[in-house]
């Protein structure tokens, strides 16, 4: 997602284990020595725990945003609401308090947005869904957490939903693809967005229309736009491409091993790209993953997840592993989350969520610990925001 998150549907089931012990008879035989058995807290404080926080305002299930402030607060915006319609709405999570509260609406209801910060510390809103009929916007606005409120920016050349916003090295905004009408064309096409002017122009176009993709700004500069799908003709095989700014190009790049719509794509601290899970339709969905790296342009295998994920949520944290959680499986949605470790290049489990979630968001907080807003779940039609300390 610029920060994106963009998320995706298919995949997985949980786990946990547990201990027992038990006394000898009554007999003269020495009693053995009895096994250390970690505490609760002992437990949790190694494989991470998933603990409530507030609520947010309004059910927010699918197609919302969340951003982290300069000021270490979360925005919220837009997403699916009462009666399947976009919300303008939004919402901000503090994390001093642990409580939503709300802030200034948008000129319109949003899903599939994107919402990415920017270097002066306003976020910009572009493009989404604009009701149910699947119409797209190709407008965008700026939220100013000084004022608390949204205002107009210029609009795009094409109406964008599902597309990805990319904040360049430069201070712009790169924009790919999308659906310009929800289910019916994809595009091909990208556009950059200059602070400075308020304004979009044209830039170089993809190889491949695509929608539900994932855009990665890399070290050196580029941004890697990988998977997704078009809908003419019909496939979720895309290949992997790069953008380079210095030219305003796109060019191909390594081949993918499968398709892998509802993946996640996270940046490492070595500069790789983790691609994790997805896949169109099962049984094609997939557990596993793979790396790309800059140097070579090539994609290669990596250790696979305990189960098969799609819709989930990848996030890095501060000590370099990253943190995939809930998403769906054939049988339903997941609540289960694991860590991947680029170092041994392997997934472990770590805590539960509290609910099965799919279409969160995630989001890393200023102290380290990763806030997961909105989703759907089939427990709580309103499930509590949550926080995952590693």
């Amino acid at each position: 997602m610029s920060t994106s998150v963009r998320i995706s549907a298919v995949v997985l089931a949980a786990l946990l284990v547990a201990g027992a012990c038990q006394s000898g008879g009554a007999t003269t035989t020495p009693a053995a020595t009895p096994t250390a058995i970690p505490s609760a807290t002992q437990t949790l404080a190694r494989h991470g725990v998933f603990s409530p926080t507030g609520r947010t305002s309004s059910t927010r299930p699918r197609g919302h945003t969340a951003t982290l402030l300069a000021n270490g607060k979360v925005l919220i915006t837009g997403g699916v609401g009462d009666g399947a319609l976009p919300m303008a709405t939004a919402e901000l999570y503090d994390p001093s308090t642990g409580s939503f509260s709300p802030t200034g609406s948008m000129s319109t209801g949003r899903v599939e947005h994107t919402a990415t910060l920017l270097p002066n510390g306003k976020v910009l809103i572009i493009g989404g869904n604009l009701n149910d009929e699947g119409r797209c916007l190709a407008s965008a606005e700026l939220y100013d957490p000084d004022t608390g409120s949204f205002h107009p920016t210029g609009s795009m050349a094409s109406p964008r939903s599902r597309h990805t916003a990319t904040l360049l090295a430069n201070g712009k905004v790169l924009v790919t693809g999308g659906e310009s009408y929800e289910g019916m064309a994809n595009l091909d096409s990208a556009e950059l967005y200059d602070p400075a002017t308020g304004r979009f122009r044209p830039t170089g176009s993809m190889a491949s229309a695509r929608e539900g993709h994932t855009a990665t700004l890399l070290a050196n500069g580029k941004v890697l736009v990988v998977y997704g799908a078009t809908a003419s003709p019909p496939s979720f095989f895309l290949p992997a491409e790069l953008y380079d700014p210095a030219t305003g190009k796109f060019s191909l790049t390594g081949s993918i091993s499968r398709p892998r719509p509802g993946h996640t794509a996270t940046l490492l601290a070595n500069g790789k790209v983790l691609i994790a899970g997805g896949g169109d339709g099962w049984p094609l969905n997939t557990a596993t993953a793979e790396l790309y790296d800059p140097d070579t342009g090539a994609f290669i295998s990596t250790g696979s997840m305990s189960v098969v994920r799609t819709e989930h949520t990848a996030t890095l944290l501060a000590n370099g592993k990253v943190l995939i959680t809930g998403g769906v499986v054939t049988l339903g949605r997941l609540a289960s989350a694991e860590l991947y470790d680029p170092v041994t290049g392997s997934f472990s489990a770590t805590g539960s969520q509290l609910n099965d979630l799919v279409y969160q968001t995630a989001t890393l907080l200023a102290d380290g610990k990763v806030l997961m807003a909105g989703g759907v779940s089939v427990d709580d039609p309103l499930p509590p925001a949550e926080l995952y300390t590693p």
